[in-house]
């Protein structure tokens, strides 16, 4: 349901690894891995789901508005994630030398379509 625009985010970004719709709860909706070899998209979402959780509620704690994106680079992976609603969120993996930016604009321009499947 989902894969086709998980496939379509992920592979149009230099340095994609894989893409995921996982709900907070850290159980998983949709995943697609463009290197299977080289990240476990799905471990590696579900640890970072309770960061999302954490931060979103730090976010309307502080009353600074609706959380909606959070990217985290480390030496091996970067992250790209973004909130599809309150519960369900789309990650992004790339290879730290990815196009980080252009992985962000096509996030935001898959929202829509994906939001309308959840």
């Amino acid at each position: 349901m989902f894969a086709e625009t998980l496939k379509k985010v992920c592979d149009n970004v230099d340095g994609g690894l894989g893409a995921i719709i996982m709900g907070l709860d850290g159980i998983p909706v949709d995943t697609y891995t463009r290197h299977a070899d080289r990240v476990d998209i799905t471990t590696v979402a579900m640890e970072f789901s309770f960061i999302l959780t954490q931060v979103r509620k730090a976010a309307e704690s502080l009353k600074i508005g609706t959380f909606e994106e959070m990217t985290v680079k480390a030496e091996r992976l970067v992250l790209c994630t973004r909130m599809l609603s309150p519960q369900y969120f789309l990650a992004v993996a790339l290879h730290p030398d990815g196009n980080f930016g252009k992985c962000r604009y096509l996030m935001r321009l898959a929202t829509p379509a994906l939001t309308a499947q959840l």
